[in-house]
């Protein structure tokens, strides 16, 4: 019996293999043609927030979207991913959001988060619920056996398709999406680039299309994708079939620390079968990476920092005492003097976060010190010995703090605050902003009143600081 509230795969068997075990051959394939592209790349995994991947027939695309997919990395887990793309059936003003029930391929069931799409809709009116608009999308459809593949059924989805050919509407989608465009979650733009020029002409234009999405700067593309020499290339149809979704992606990075990387190009003349030069489309695998921070902590100190903060916190719950401090194992950021917050969720509800910015103490020494105190945060209940097995751990370690002059430098999502005024200060965390989906009046408003304690406005007459912060958790 066929569930109505499930969005069933209606291109399995046209544009992918219907059965789970082809499908996954197929993916299995195109991996093993792609396999070690990331290490060739500029495209560091662990900063990696968004790609841009074709949507065409795997037979076709699927080689170049497997490049993209490739760089992720695979034991991160995402809060969301967000698959944005542009409607081919439909014309409306804006985005339709898909709250209905879950998504499905012939790999399985997909957890939709449906409470986000209703939150967008009653956010924006630019936010639209439109089932319609999904049902018989290929755009999205297409993305999903990747990301399956990558990451199994442990991730959960939130489907975009655009409607608009507004460029400044997209600029208003943007926006409201600006505050979930951080590390935590992941961005898939599902586009083709030309369609229908002769093979020479689409490996030109597409390369243009493309230079003009690394710039980082929407009005590039605009002007790229209007040129008189793009619209003049014989059999044309467009330049960039997604340009509304890729748009959106750019006025959300567009003055902020990104790079776009290219990864792959082919486009459907390259396909073994079936590709023939005169009528071809374009296909580009993009991924989009914040830039690296002055500090980098490796996998292996984010383990040790983990590690070391469970230890303490469990040795305090049973005994009452804190444990002797274990010297760093390695040579690197653990030694240096940095600001660090530990965080305690119990079944995923926090109980516990306890920090503080650099002083004298060492990376290594702050976690150890600050671990126990976060297991007794006097905002919650004492953690219980019972509790340790459903304690997980969230590490922030924070960058230098910097005064800014105006709010305006505040990047939601991306930076911490820290307000100061005489002997009254209070700070959020850069993460605060994405879990409560706060506006930046709102952000600095809480923190004033509730972390300061100098009124709601008080931040008007305050210092503030920013900074940025690794976050990481235990698995």
């Amino acid at each position: 019996m066929i569930d109505s509230n499930i969005r069933e795969p209606v291109f399995a068997g046209r544009f992918y293999e219907a059965g789970s075990d082809p499908l996954n051959n197929q993916l299995e394939l195109l991996f093993k043609e792609v396999r070690g592209i990331n290490s060739k790349t500029d495209t560091d995994p662990d900063y990696l927030q968004a790609l841009i991947v074709p949507h065409a027939g795997y037979i076709f695309s699927g080689k170049v979207a497997a490049s993209a997919y490739n760089c992720l990395n695979r034991g991160k887990k995402y809060k969301r991913i967000f698959v944005l793309a542009s409607s081919h059936r439909y014309l409306y003003n804006g985005v339709a959001v898909y709250n209905k029930g879950n998504y499905s391929t012939p790999l399985g069931e997909i957890k939709t988060d449906t409470q986000l799409a209703t939150e967008l809709a009653e956010k924006s009116p630019l936010f639209v619920i439109h089932p319609e608009a999904h049902d018989a999308e290929h755009s999205i459809e297409v993305q999903l056996p990747f990301l399956q593949y990558v990451f199994g059924d442990d991730f959960v989805l939130v489907p975009l398709v655009i409607g608009t050919q507004n460029p400044g509407t997209c600029r208003e989608i943007a926006e409201t999406l600006k505050p979930w465009f951080t590390p935590e979650n992941l961005f898939v733009i599902s586009t083709d680039f030309s369609h229908y020029p002769k093979y020479s002409d689409a490996c030109e234009t597409d390369k243009k299309t493309a230079d003009a999405i690394c710039s980082n700067l929407p009005e590039n593309l605009i002007s790229t994708i209007n040129s008189k020499e793009i619209k003049h290339i014989q059999g044309l149809a467009t330049s960039l079939c997604g340009w509304t979704s890729v748009l959106t992606l750019l006025n959300m990075t567009q003055g902020r620390e990104y790079s776009y990387h290219k990864i792959a190009y082919q486009n459907s003349g390259d396909a073994p079968y079936y590709g023939e030069k005169n009528r071809v489309v374009g296909y580009w695998a993009i991924t989009v990476t914040a830039n690296k921070n002055e500090f980098v902590i490796s996998k292996s100190e984010k383990e040790e920092l983990l590690r070391k903060a469970r230890n303490a916190i469990s040795h305090f719950v049973r005994t009452g005492e804190r444990g002797k401090l274990q010297p760093a194992e390695t040579h690197g950021i653990l030694n240096e003097k940095a600001g660090v917050f530990v965080s305690i969720y119990i079944n995923g509800k926090l109980r516990g976060c306890i920090g503080g910015f650099a002083g004298e103490q060492t990376l290594n020494e702050m976690v150890q010190r600050l671990a126990p105190s976060s297991a007794c945060d006097r905002r919650f209940d004492p953690v219980q010995e019972d509790e340790l097995a459903e304690m997980q751990l969230e590490i922030s370690v924070l960058s230098p703090l910097k005064k800014i002059d105006s709010v305006n430098e505040i990047v939601l999502g991306k930076h911490g605050i820290y307000l100061k005024q005489g002997y009254n200060s209070g700070t959020f965390l850069p993460q605060v902003a994405t879990k409560t989906g706060w506006s930046l009046e709102e952000f600095l408003g809480h923190c004033a009143r509730d972390k300061a304690g100098i009124g709601w406005n008080g931040w008007k007459a305050a210092e503030i600081f920013t900074y940025e912060a690794i976050i990481f958790r235990e698995e």
